[in-house]
């Protein structure tokens, strides 16, 4: 059993580590922390307002017995001897100084976006570019660290990039355009988002969303060489906007690809990897990994977001696009707090386990 420390789990994210790591057949919660005003208190009374009553706990399961009487601690008081991993779940401002910190010692699996953008750090969604890991060891001797950092994608990307695998496979692809609807859970606890400004109202803008997409999917499709990613030649244009959706990213996604495909090739591309895929038999990995819905009304966020406990991506309305010679089109929809954050965090740690980075 592999001892974890979690960082930030006061939050939303950190709170969904909690709820996944408990009862996990590899990884024990051993220490958290997270900011001074929660420091020094049992977990259960840091989420709690005294004054309101009011309870900061935002899962639908119910707080996991073990940590509540745990203490939160500072983060410097946390040591990396005392622990074998660490996920942290905190902004990329404080994740470009923590990280390393733990980092020079022990692993961190990463849900921020500090380090997504350095050479010799891979972006990794299980299932889809694991032979990418190969360059935490590049990284370890680049930075002289014992550990390594290895972050998850954007949200956003996560279910994209997953369907675009077997697409790039399979037929290769020169063109993707893809058009968000993303849920108000992506943007945390920001003031205004979650209440007057997302009502009645489609967001047509999220900051720096689109240049992450575009971005971290050539990084996580393209290929390692000689030390490094060369990122898929793709040329991506994606347009980000937050809708009046509690939890789950719909996403309509055109490609076009270099070898003619029709929906029946392409269905039977994503059904083949899905049932291949690199990761089944781990403790969190979904027994499907894509699936398929003939039902031309689906997926639906409400509906779909919760299929295999959010682990699921699922594409519907795939079908021939009339305006690429050879084109795809399709709608897609991921959990973005669950295999788009801390569950896909997890099931990340778990294929590095298997694979003996940790």
């Amino acid at each position: 059993m592999l001892r974890a420390a979690i960082i930030g789990a006061t939050g939303v994210v950190g709170q969904e580590f909690l709820v996944s790591l408990n009862r996990h057949s590899w990884f024990e919660v051993k220490r958290i922390a997270a900011s001074e005003r929660s420091a020094g208190k049992k977990y259960i009374d840091a989420i709690h307002d005294k004054n309101t009553g009011i309870m900061k706990w935002h899962q639908r399961d119910p707080i996991p017995e073990y940590v509540k009487d745990m203490i939160v601690e500072p983060v410097n008081d946390i040591k990396p001897q005392d622990i074998d991993l660490v996920f942290t779940a905190i902004e990329a401002d404080d994740a470009k100084v923590i990280e390393p910190r733990f980092a020079e010692h022990i692993p961190v699996i990463s849900t921020a976006s500090a380090f997504r953008n350095e050479n010799d750090v891979p972006i990794l969604i299980p299932g889809i570019n694991d032979e990418q890991a190969e360059l935490i060891n590049i990284q370890k001797k680049n930075r002289r660290w014992k550990g390594f950092v290895v972050p998850l994608p954007n949200c956003t990307t996560t279910g994209m990039a997953i369907t675009l695998k077997p697409i790039l496979d399979d037929f290769g692809i020169k063109k993707v355009f893809m058009t968000s609807m993303q849920a108000v859970s992506g943007a945390g606890r920001t003031p205004g988002v979650a209440a007057l400004d997302i009502f009645d109202n489609i967001i047509p803008y999220i900051p720096k969303e689109e240049e992450k997409v575009q971005t971290e999917t050539m990084k996580i499709l393209g290929t390692l060489n000689n030390g490094s990613i060369e990122p898929a030649h793709i040329k991506v244009s994606c347009t980000c906007t937050r809708a009046a959706v509690l939890d789950g990213h719909t996403e309509t996604v055109f490609v076009e690809t270099e070898k003619t495909c029709g929906p029946t090739e392409v269905k039977k591309s994503m059904l083949k990897y899905s049932e291949n895929v690199s990761i089944k038999g781990l403790p969190t990995a979904p027994p499907e990994y894509i699936y398929i819905h003939d039902d031309p009304t689906r997926p639906q966020p409400r509906l779909d977001r919760n299929m295999n406990g959010g682990m699921t991506t699922v594409v519907g309305r795939l079908r021939k696009d009339p305006v690429f010679e050879n084109g795809i089109k399709y709608v897609v929809v991921s959990h973005n707090e669950k295999m788009g954050s801390a569950k896909g965090a997890l099931l990340l740690a778990e294929l590095l386990k298997e694979k003996k980075y940790l």
